[in-house]
């Protein structure tokens, strides 16, 4: 009896990681079967929010040299959770290339939480690297991104977009607080229809 007892603890913690392992598995299957048809029209709507959502993003957008667009990324987690989305790198407002960002944590943390991020290469230097990465590209140690964070009413400067990469992060309801893209991974893939 006493045994059993003991372990209570250890089962509860595993019931939660295999818990957490299944939300985060059921999150990332949505997006496994993507058509490039489809994440253009997520692309779209992500753009619209951002244009709603940011005031002096056309400025951003048409400065930029590309723009890395990641409509819907989700995150789950029950004690182990991760990030998951796909989006598309865009080069004078067409497509070039499709992406896909993953990151995964271990900590406090439980729900499900959706996003659009916006990553404008403002140098054609900060460009080039994010293009010639070939193992994926690592937010915080092969890129820096700054996050821009709007109060309500701001909208981004002429000094702002003098940063060689930077994020918005945002979602239905406008522009999230404190977030982080660091640790999150960007590859490039090939639709299943292409």
């Amino acid at each position: 009896m006493k045994i059993i007892s003991t372990l209570r603890p250890f089962r509860s913690l595993f019931s939660l990681l295999i818990g957490g392992t299944a939300l985060l598995a059921t999150s990332t299957a949505a997006f496994a079967g993507k058509t490039s048809e489809e994440i253009d029209a997520s692309v779209n709507v992500a753009l619209k929010r951002f244009h709603t959502s940011v005031a002096g993003s056309e400025e951003v957008i048409k400065k930029a040299k590309g723009v890395l667009i990641m409509p819907e990324v989700t995150k789950a987690g029950f004690v182990v959770g991760g990030e998951f989305g796909r989006g598309v790198l865009q080069i004078e407002g067409k497509t070039v290339s499709y992406y896909s960002l993953a990151s995964a944590s271990v900590g406090l943390q439980a729900g499900v939480q959706s996003k659009d991020i916006v990553v404008a290469f403002m140098t054609e230097e900060s460009l080039k690297k994010f293009q010639a990465v070939k193992k994926g590209w690592d937010i915080g140690v092969d890129g820096a991104v700054v996050i821009l964070d709007l109060g309500a009413g701001n909208s981004v400067s002429t000094k702002q977009l003098n940063q060689p990469v930077i994020g918005f992060v945002f979602g239905q309801k406008g522009l999230m607080a404190d977030i982080s893209l660091k640790g999150a991974k960007i590859k490039k893939f090939v639709p299943k229809d292409q």
